[in-house]
């Protein structure tokens, strides 16, 4: 199976599991990092993920994926918080976290720069809108690199 098809076909299958238990699929990843292969599951749930949500998906998931097999080659299965710092991805990333600050990375600079700090305002399908102290900026989404939340210490 395609690195594609297994990153496919867990999403499908983490997306119904954290229906179940109460959490939110943020994000898959199945990578090769130093000659050992991981899949990294990252969930979410309002309040924070702790422990024993991470344990109980693992647990879950693992079963599932012993059961049908997706995967030919051993690997370390990790589910996890995303953590503060990750990237805003989905629609619902984003939604958790109008009105907050976000720094904005682009492929191309605007104005100079392709690093921006502002109150994510809105989105829609094609762009991403955020306000800085001087004005309001309209990034297209296939021209953002990234999008984070802006931690400040």
């Amino acid at each position: 199976m395609s690195k594609k098809d297994i990153l496919s076909s867990v999403k499908r299958l983490g997306e119904e599991l954290t229906n179940q238990l109460g959490y939110e699929l943020v994000d898959v990843e199945y990578l090769k990092e130093h000659g050992d292969y991981f899949l990294r599951v990252y969930i979410h749930k309002p309040g924070g993920v702790n422990l024993d949500d991470c344990q109980a998906m693992s647990e879950k998931l693992g079963e599932k994926l012993d059961e049908l097999d997706l995967i030919d080659k051993a690997y370390y299965l990790e589910v996890s918080s995303p953590g503060l710092d990750r990237p805003l991805k989905t629609d619902k990333d984003l939604d958790r976290n109008l009105g907050k600050e976000v720094e904005v990375h682009l492929y191309q600079a605007v104005d100079g720069t392709k690093k921006f700090e502002g109150n994510l305002e809105t989105y829609d399908d094609s762009a991403i809108y955020i306000r800085t102290a001087d004005r309001e900026y309209r990034f297209p989404r296939d021209g953002v690199s990234l999008v984070r939340l802006t931690i400040k210490f």
